[in-house]
Formats: structure tokens, sequence, C-alpha cells
């Protein structure tokens, strides 16, 4: 193995050092797990980043229709026929 050194946020280095004790698992470990599956497919990446941004602005915007939540199919249609 080649020895390699990183910074991580402060909120990165706690999860990790959470998640790893959780597991059972070195940070070490799931570090390299984590770098096997990005390597595996770079696409799934950039997957994970759009997810993340798009949890980001839920809730923020308003519709103003009430029934949103059980009439999507209706508004979604509608938004197309304009």
């Amino acid at each position: 193995m080649v020895r390699t050194q990183i910074q991580l946020t402060e909120v990165q280095a706690r999860r990790l050092r959470r998640l790893a004790a959780a597991r059972g698992r070195s940070m070490a470990d799931l570090i390299r797990r984590s770098v096997d599956v990005l390597l595996a497919d770079p696409a799934a990446a950039g997957d994970a980043e759009r997810r993340e941004r798009a949890k980001g602005v839920t809730g923020r915007f308003r519709s103003g229709a009430g029934d949103l939540s059980t009439a999507h199919d209706r508004h979604l249609a509608d938004a197309f026929r304009r």
C-alpha cells in the first residue's frame, strides 16, 4: 500500500469516525472502499453530487397549489401543455 495524507473537514472527520466505529472498520478502510467505488464508476460520483444538490433545494419553493402531492400527475401534465 501507498501511504497518503488527506485533509477532511471537521464534519467529514467526525462523521467518518462515527461510521467507522458503527461498522467496526477503520477510517482508512472506509476511505479505500470509497475510492474503489469512485474508480469503478466515475459517473456515479457526479450522480451523487446532483442528488445532494437536489436535496438541498427540497422544500425551498412553493407552488401555491394545496393539492400538489395528491394531484402531481395532473399538475405536471398542465405544466407540459404550457
